[in-house]
């Protein structure tokens, strides 16, 4: 069971085309995910040499030097070294205990999509990558979970280091927990129901969390829980070796910056003629970090400066300096995917909306940097819904599409549809009955006196406005007599469409992991398909 994500509001046009209409945004994409020649087409374009790939591998073997690995995830960095081999990479920032589902929902695409791709192609070897986005320093999109609560409310737990919400606290994947981290794990252990599983999972949350660990090491721990089994390499852009290889590529970014601006805002002014710019183009892409602090590289004049920060450079400085200490330096949301894929043979990247909408403004970069893009392959997406949640829908009748709209209005609807009186329909009938009498009285005492009609015309809407006040009491006591319907369908909604949202962008896996044990994720992995396209429907019990 799925619904088409055109059915679904507030996804942007220009993916809804992409996956349903390709051939209206063909002229912005260079490949079709769904044109299986595109893949093969490009297998040389994406190729990397042997000196490449040795360089690569290398540095894998480092980052997992200190990690007890699968046998199957080793096989897959060594396997790095054959020109047969591609990644399927993805990745996201690092949202503390994973984040909202879609994380998850991505990774289990790579290695899916990986896993069919080795069979489809026995002759070529598939690797699924997860990229970390350790870099970016944006704490207040990472550092909180949403669960339901014991009432079924919505709850968000937040991990508060008691800075001011306005620091910079530099990139995220470095910043290490305090001791406020055992707050955060207590909110959770109180916030969650008691069910059988609850002991395994909170132990689990400490065994990665706690003060002194990273919001990387962290959230590497619990993929390795996860996903290690399946092969799943996940790699460290942050290691100095890599700052050092990708240096030229920042530089370039600097040396150029003019020409690469224009070439991306003609882009972008091109898409917009149709569909909204995901992003905003900056003049450089890159991030300097400063005294702990991450901080937006901005031309001035002939020279540069940080943005919020008084330290210039001239350009020759900067060129030095990225040169010399290219670990100060980051790519933003741009310049990610270029570094990504010249690491990287990368055969697909597995791409959520918001990326599939960006990565149409940036394809200049590829071509400026003589790099093939990877075909973007959508991330699965899905809805998980409760045998007790799937109760109520079937009791009135409803799916996952009707809370998309007004839940006050779903709510009341269904309450006038199990109530003797509809009061919505009793008051508009009244008000429509004041008209003829009142039309009446106005046609005749007009004759008497034409200032009369103002008289007539308030007293209406004085009769109006005092029938409003009768609907919204007597709304008031029939909520109040189907108080349980209202209860169950905002609590219902707290779990299907929270905060007026996709369930995978705003609930954290714990909230299910809690009640149906952590071989949830394994069953979220065999249910989930990747080949659908839609928005999945997943039952659990």
């Amino acid at each position: 069971m799925s619904i088409k994500f055109s059915e679904i509001p507030s996804h942007p046009q220009l993916f809804v085309d992409y996956i349903e209409n390709y051939e209206k945004v063909k002229n912005f994409y260079p490949s079709n995910f769904r044109d299986e020649e595109a893949l093969i087409k490009n297998l040389e374009n994406y190729n990397k040499s042997l000196e490449h790939r040795e360089k690569l591998v290398n540095i894998l073997r480092k980052q997992y030097s200190q990690i007890k690995a699968s046998s199957k995830t080793i096989s897959n960095i060594e396997a790095l070294l054959s020109e047969n081999t591609f990644a399927i990479v993805t990745g996201q920032q690092l949202g503390i205990l994973t984040g909202p589902l879609y994380t998850i929902y991505k990774i289990i695409t790579s290695i899916k999509l990986s896993e069919q791709l080795n069979e489809k192609y026995p002759e070529l070897r598939f690797v699924p990558i997860f990229w970390l986005e350790g870099d970016d320093h944006d704490f207040d999109e990472v550092n909180w979970i949403k669960v339901l609560d014991i009432e079924n409310s919505l709850t968000k737990i937040v991990y508060d280091d008691g800075l001011d919400a306005e620091t910079n606290r530099g990139p995220i994947g470095n910043y290490q927990f305090d001791l406020m981290i055992e707050q955060f794990i207590e909110k959770i252990s109180s916030t969650l129901r008691e069910t059988e599983f609850k002991p395994d999972l909170i132990n689990l949350i400490k065994q990665h969390y706690f003060a002194g660990a990273s919001f990387k090491s962290s959230f590497v721990g619990l993929l390795k829980e996860f996903f290690d089994k399946h092969g799943l390499i996940i790699f460290d852009p942050q290691d100095l070796e890599v700052k050092e290889w990708l240096k030229h590529i920042f530089i370039k970014d600097i040396e150029i910056y003019r020409f690469l601006s224009e070439e991306l805002i003609l882009r972008s002014a091109k898409l917009e003629q149709n569909y909204h710019a995901q992003v905003k183009i900056k003049p450089i892409n890159l991030f300097y970090i400063e005294d702990n602090g991450r901080y937006l590289i901005e031309p001035s004049g002939n020279d540069f400066r940080l943005k919020g920060k008084r330290k210039k450079f001239t350009h020759e400085q900067l060129i030095n300096e990225i040169d010399s200490t290219p670990e100060k330096f980051s790519p933003n949301v741009v310049l990610r995917p270029i570094c990504q894929d010249f690491l990287f043979p990368t055969a697909y990247y597995i791409a959520g909306p918001a990326e599939i909408c960006y990565h149409s403004q940036i394809y200049p970069y590829y071509a400026i940097h003589n790099l093939t893009p990877p075909i973007l392959y959508p991330r699965a997406s899905a809805t998980i819904i409760e045998a007790k949640v799937q109760n109520i829908l079937n009791k009135y009748e409803l799916s996952l599409k009707n809370f998309f709209s007004d839940i006050e209005a779903l709510a009341t609807n269904i309450a006038d549809r199990n109530s003797e009186i509809v009061v919505n329909n009793l008051i508009e009938k009244a008000i429509q009955d004041t008209h003829l009498p009142f039309e009446e009285l106005r046609e005749n005492l007009i004759k008497i006196d034409a200032t009369l009609e103002d008289v007539v015309k308030t007293a209406r809407n004085k009769t109006i406005t005092a029938l409003e006040v009768v609907k919204e009491k007597a709304l008031q006591a029939q909520r109040k007599r189907n108080e349980i319907i209202f209860r169950q369908i905002y609590k219902t909604s707290n779990i299907l469409y929270p905060d007026e949202n996709l369930q995978e962008r705003e609930i954290n896996f714990i909230y299910f992991a809690n009640k149906y044990s952590l071989s949830f994720i394994d069953y979220i992995f065999i249910q989930l398909d990747i080949n659908s396209f839609e928005h999945q429907i997943i039952q659990i019990s």
